[in-house]
């Protein structure tokens, strides 16, 4: 008679060993891979976007802040302001990556301040400054055609709410030297190969320029680069910072 402790290894002996399959092996590599990229995806277009967001605007108002700091000797003295304006100054051109301004938009909250820099190259400005300044085209106050790229989304995605901007909105870049508030004008959607809406005046290469424009771009629809938003604006002011004023647009009720 057979004992049960050897019927029970003969069973075990008899029954086929489980054997990892190439089908299997990758199966679980491509599982493995899906979660990665699935976090990374969260982390870029959620918790990433808040992280940078945070830090841009931490950026900005520290930056604002060293230059609330300048003794006003170390200004450009004010001009005499004519019919109670003050004539824009025109500062020299960055060079790329060079932060140079910041940008604050009421609309989009009392803490926005984002960085601006000379370039629109992603690995040099967009990703980790925030705001690019098309290296062509006018800058602050000049008359012509001042032009800016940004994030729609990821890495803080400064222009995400362009879409928002309502008629009169202003749109205030602050330097060192002073502010220059411009109004938002319009909205429209392009090609990316649309490269008119940054001439001199906006979609009209032919027209000579006689007055300031301010224009914003970023990529549309969110998360494709199929088209491009752009945003326009126009210049209403310049308020040096030696004068101790900030504008007032920035503290304006909002329609």
């Amino acid at each position: 008679m057979t004992a049960v402790g050897d019927v029970r290894r003969e069973r075990r002996a008899a029954r086929p060993r489980s054997r990892a399959t190439f089908a299997s092996m990758l199966g679980e590599i491509l599982l493995t891979a899906g979660v990665v990229i699935l976090l990374y995806v969260l982390w870029q277009v959620w918790i990433g976007d808040v992280i940078y967001s945070s830090q841009h605007n931490a950026q900005g108002a520290k930056q604002s802040h060293e230059w609330s700091l300048i003794e006003p000797t170390e200004l450009a003295p004010a001009p005499e302001p004519s019919e109670g304006a003050y004539e824009p100054l025109v500062l020299p051109e960055p060079v790329d990556t060079e932060v140079f301004a910041l940008m604050r938009v009421p609309r989009w909250g009392d803490d926005y301040a984002v960085n601006i820099a000379g370039g629109t190259s992603r690995a040099g400005t967009l990703d980790h400054i925030g705001i690019g300044h098309y290296l062509d085209t006018e800058m602050p106050g000049e008359v012509g055609n001042f032009g800016l790229a940004a994030h729609r989304t990821t890495f803080g995605k400064p222009f995400s709410d362009l879409q928002s901007l309502r008629i009169g909105d202003p749109i205030v870049i602050e330097t060192k030297e002073g502010w220059y508030t411009y109004r938002f004008r319009t909205l429209e959607y392009v090609s990316p190969d649309a490269y008119d809406v940054l001439a001199d005046v906006p979609q009209a290469p032919e027209v000579p320029a006689g007055e300031r424009y301010i224009t914003l771009t970023s990529c549309s629809p969110r998360f494709a680069m199929t088209e491009r938003i752009v945003a326009y604006g126009v210049f209403e002011s310049y308020l040096p910072r030696s004068t101790g004023e900030t504008p007032p647009a920035l503290t304006e009720e909002l329609l």
